[in-house]
């Protein structure tokens, strides 16, 4: 008993180790692509100044990454927000690239405009990047679709959001949320269990697969408290 437990800490040690370096990992990459876009562009000013705000956003996007890990543990405030508005930074952030994964890929978020919840938001920003990059991961081509669509009842807000990527089986919908699981042969999968922990352990949320057809995609859905 006292082997397995020790093994499954030392996994879970392992399994944060790599999800640092997979959150670390796009801003780093990103802000390389953009330090060479400034040696090609630097004659041009108005190019400069743009790229310059993508390095800042970059860069602010680390300060994030930081700021969410330090809050793993302890409690986090909740505070009354805009759903939609929330999840607007973290697509836009991503709109832009995009194109450094190779992939033809339309992000697309709809619903109501006015949606309100009480959330922490640079964790809830955590859950919505893992579900983006989990639908960019599944898929497989060249081009996809991943469409976020928001509804606010009387006491609840639900969040689906839905990839056309490869699909899950059914026997392995509960396994995605757990620590350890991964489809792909690099990484170890803890990004969806983190977000399994932000929304029912920090949130008093529900997050869950809605549906998934082999070949034809997947829909998350999150269930929030309302304002």
């Amino acid at each position: 008993f006292s082997s397995i437990k020790r093994s499954e800490q030392s996994n879970i040690w392992v399994g944060m180790a790599k999800e640092t370096a997979h959150q670390f990992g796009t801003p780093i990459s990103s802000l390389m692509g953009w330090l060479e876009m400034l040696k090609i562009n630097y004659k041009e000013p108005d190019k400069v100044l743009d790229i310059t705000e993508e390095i800042s956003n970059d860069v602010e996007k680390l300060n994030k990454i930081t700021y969410r890990f330090s809050k793993i543990g302890a409690k986090p405030e909740l505070a009354k927000k805009n759903v939609i508005d929330e999840m607007k930074q973290v697509i836009a952030y991503f709109e832009r690239r995009l194109p450094q994964t190779g992939k033809s890929v339309e992000l697309k978020i709809s619903g109501d405009e006015k949606a309100c919840a009480e959330i922490n938001s640079e964790l809830f920003e955590w859950v919505i990047e893992n579900l983006i990059k989990n639908a960019l991961d599944a898929i497989e081509g060249t081009s996809g679709k991943i469409e976020i669509s928001v509804k606010e009842f009387k006491k609840r807000v639900e969040v689906e959001v839905t990839d056309s990527g490869k699909g899950i089986e059914m026997k392995r919908r509960k396994d995605v949320f757990r620590p350890g699981y991964s489809t792909k042969k690099r990484g170890w999968g803890l990004g969806l269990s983190l977000s399994k922990r932000i929304i029912e352990g920090y949130h008093g949320g529900k997050i869950f697969v809605k549906s998934s057809m082999p070949g034809e995609g997947t829909t998350f859905k999150i269930i929030l408290k309302s304002c």
